[in-house]
């Protein structure tokens, strides 16, 4: 939990990377996030290891999860508070995964700073659009998504309670 001191402290956003002495962070974070998913989904699981099988090894092995992608943190006072993934342009497309805040950290402008970064970095990669599914229940989350310019767009997946967005770079 971020301390009253640590609310008012400048945010790091920084790369991740394969063996970066952050991937503990990384780890708690991608816990966090699929924790509550699938909770959120009704799923409720005991820990990681009750997670999906998918979901368990991007938290055990995310150096092989995010080969090829772009990985993002954000830190206040050192600690990891929020991380989202980018996964490498293909037709020229990104697409955005895994944005996460503490829930200790939020209503800090977090996520839209990440999105910010990894819109660049797909830039600078040669994608030309961004695109994301966020579950519909997620207000605060699609409404993020509407300021930050996403769009919704038709379905790519079968899955329901998806909702697809993407917003040209």
């Amino acid at each position: 939990m971020l301390d009253a001191p640590d609310r008012d402290r400048p945010v790091e956003v920084l790369r991740w990377y394969p063996g970066s002495p952050r991937t503990a962070d990384l780890t708690v974070l991608l816990t966090g996030y699929h924790l509550r998913t699938e909770a959120e989904k009704g799923d409720a699981p005991d820990g990681v290891a009750g997670l999906p099988e998918r979901y368990r090894r991007e938290v055990l092995d995310p150096a092989a999860a995010y080969a090829g992608c772009t990985v993002v943190l954000a830190a206040v006072a050192g600690r990891a508070v929020a991380c989202v993934v980018l996964t490498a342009p293909l037709d020229g497309c990104s697409e955005v995964k895994r944005l996460w805040v503490d829930p200790t950290a939020r209503r800090r402008g977090i996520a839209a700073a990440l999105l910010e970064e990894v819109a660049g970095a797909a830039r600078e990669a040669g994608a030309d659009t961004l695109r994301l599914s966020v579950w519909r229940w997620r207000g605060p989350a699609v409404a993020l998504y509407r300021q930050a310019g996403f769009e919704v767009v038709p379905p790519w997946g079968p899955r329901e309670g998806l909702l697809c967005m993407q917003r040209r770079l």
